[in-house]
C-alpha cells in the first residue's frame, strides 16, 4: 500500500509548540516574567521549603507533620519524614497529627490538638489552604504548608510551599501522583522521569498499594494511623500489599461500595446533575460518585454528585466528579463553578450557612461538607427530582436509559432494582 505523501509546508500552528498541560490540575502551569514555567512552585518559594527543612533538622526541635489522610497526602508525609532523618533529625523528634473524621485543620479543636504537641516546626501537607488563624497560635512555632491545590488564600503566618532520597523516596512519589491524578497519568514534562522507578516497581504493585492505603481512612473506624504506620516502616509498594489491617480495611470499604452503589439517581430540572443519595458511616461517596462517572451518560448530564448523610451528624457529605461523557465539552465543566452558580441562585444568607467547606478541592473532583437544612436548600436550587420543561422530557429520558456496556450488562432499571 503506498502512502500519502506528507505535506513539508508546516503552518504557523504547527509550528507553535505545545504548551504542557498537568491533566486534573485547575491551571495550566504558570510562567514567570523571563517566559521560565513555574513547576512545580517558584524557584524561591522551593529554595525556602529546602531552607525550612534544613534547619529543622538541624535544630534538633520537636516536628509535627500534619498529612492528609488520602494515599497522596500520606506518601508526601513519609517523603518529608524520611527526608529530615537523612538530614541528621531523629525520628523520636519527629510526630504526626492526623486530622479527625470530618474535620479540618481549621477547626479549634485541630488547631488545640496541634498546639498540645509542643512542635516548635509544623508541615501541613496536602490539606488545602484557606483564610483562617494561624495553625497553632504560639507564635514561635513555624509552619510550612505543602499543597497542591488552586488558592491563593492561606492561614496567617505560614510560609507557603540529600541523595538517598531520590532512591528511597521515587515510589512514594509516584504512588502519591497516582492516587492524587490517577493511574493512567503520563509522565511527561513537566513531571519527572521516573523510568527507573517503574524499573524496579511495577505500576501494578503501585497501583495496588495506593488502593490499599485508601481504604483505612474511607472504613467508619477512620483509622488513617494504619495506612501512616504501613507506609513508615515500608521499603517498597509490595511490602504494603501484605499487611493484613490495610487488606480487611480494604474488604470491608469493597462490600459497602456494592451495597450502596445501586441507590437510583434523581436529576436537576435541567439535567445536568445526577444526584444519588446514600446513607453510610463509611467514606463510600467519593468510590460511588467515580463509579458512576463513568456509566451515566446524555447529551445534557455533565456533573454526578453522591451525597452521604450517614457518615457525620447533622450533616451531608457529598462529592461530585465530571461524567465521563461530559469530559470533552466545550467550554470545559468546572465542578466548583456549577455548585457555585447554583449556591448563588439563592436570595437569603445559604452560602455563607453552608461555610467555607462548600465546593472545595478541585474543578474536575469537588464535593462539600455541609448541613442537612442547607444541603436541601441547595437540592431546591437545583430544582432536583423535578420534571424537565415540555419539549425537553424526552431528551431527559435518555438520562437513564442504560448503563454503558460491561460483562455484567445491567441496565439501570434491573440494576437499581438489585437487593444491597
Amino acid at each position: 500500500m503506498k502512502r500519502k505523501a506528507v505535506d513539508t509546508k508546516e503552518s504557523p500552528q504547527a509550528k507553535r509548540q505545545k504548551e504542557p498541560i498537568v491533566p486534573g490540575y485547575d491551571i495550566q502551569p504558570r510562567k514567570d516574567d523571563s517566559g521560565s514555567m513555574i513547576w512545580p512552585a517558584s524557584p524561591e518559594a522551593l529554595e525556602n521549603a529546602r531552607k525550612y527543612l534544613r534547619e529543622c533538622a538541624t535544630s534538633k526541635a520537636k516536628t509535627l507533620i500534619v498529612p492528609d489522610k488520602d494515599a497522596d497526602g500520606l506518601d508526601a508525609g513519609v517523603i518529608i519524614h524520611r527526608t529530615l532523618t537523612a538530614l541528621g533529625a531523629a525520628a523520636s523528634s519527629i510526630d504526626v497529627h492526623l486530622v479527625g473524621k470530618g474535620k479540618s485543620i481549621h477547626d479549634e479543636e485541630e488547631r488545640e490538638a496541634m498546639g498540645a504537641k509542643k512542635a516548635k516546626y509544623i508541615i501541613v501537607v496536602d490539606q488545602g489552604s484557606r483564610p483562617a488563624p494561624p495553625v497553632v497560635d504560639d507564635p514561635d512555632v513555624k509552619s510550612l504548608i505543602i499543597d497542591h491545590h488552586l488558592s491563593d488564600e492561606f492561614p496567617r503566618n505560614a510560609q507557603p510551599l540529600h541523595p538517598d532520597i531520590v532512591s528511597s523516596c521515587g515510589y512514594l512519589c509516584v504512588m502519591g501522583t497516582h492516587g492524587d491524578l490517577g493511574n493512567t497519568l503520563k509522565w511527561d514534562p513537566p513531571f519527572p522521569d521516573m523510568k527507573e522507578v517503574f524499573k524496579t516497581h511495577t505500576k501494578k504493585a503501585i497501583n495496588d498499594a495506593v488502593s490499599l492505603l485508601n481504604a483505612p481512612r474511607r472504613t467508619s473506624k477512620f483509622d488513617v494511623i494504619s495506612a501512616w504506620s504501613a507506609l513508615l516502616t515500608a521499603t517498597s509498594p509490595k511490602e504494603i500489599l501484605t499487611n493484613p489491617r490495610l487488606l480487611s480495611a480494604r474488604a470491608e470499604i469493597n462490600e459497602e461500595v456494592e451495597r450502596q452503589t445501586h441507590t437510583a439517581p434523581k436529576f436537576s430540572k435541567d439535567g445536568k446533575i445526577a444526584v444519588f443519595r446514600i446513607c453510610s458511616a463509611a467514606q463510600v461517596h467519593p468510590v460511588i460518585a467515580t463509579r458512576w462517572a463513568g456509566h451515566l451518560k446524555s447529551s445534557k448530564l455533565e456533573i454526578i454528585l453522591v451525597a452521604n448523610s450517614g457518615y457525620l451528624p447533622g450533616m451531608v457529605n457529598f462529592s461530585c466528579r465530571i461524567a465521563r461523557c461530559a469530559r470533552n465539552r466545550h467550554p470545559p465543566v468546572n465542578i466548583i463553578s456549577s455548585l457555585k452558580a447554583v449556591a448563588d441562585l439563592d436570595t437569603t444568607d445559604l452560602v455563607q450557612r453552608m461555610g467555607e467547606s462548600f465546593a472545595r478541592g478541585h474543578k474536575e473532583a469537588s464535593g462539600g461538607i455541609i448541613p442537612e437544612k442547607e444541603f436541601e436548600e441547595l437540592m431546591a436550587l437545583m430544582k432536583v427530582g423535578e420534571k424537565a420543561d415540555p419539549g425537553e422530557e424526552g431528551e431527559k429520558k435518555t438520562k437513564v436509559k442504560t448503563v454503558e456496556k460491561s460483562p455484567q450488562k445491567n441496565t439501570l432499571s434491573n440494576y437499581f432494582g438489585k437487593k444491597g
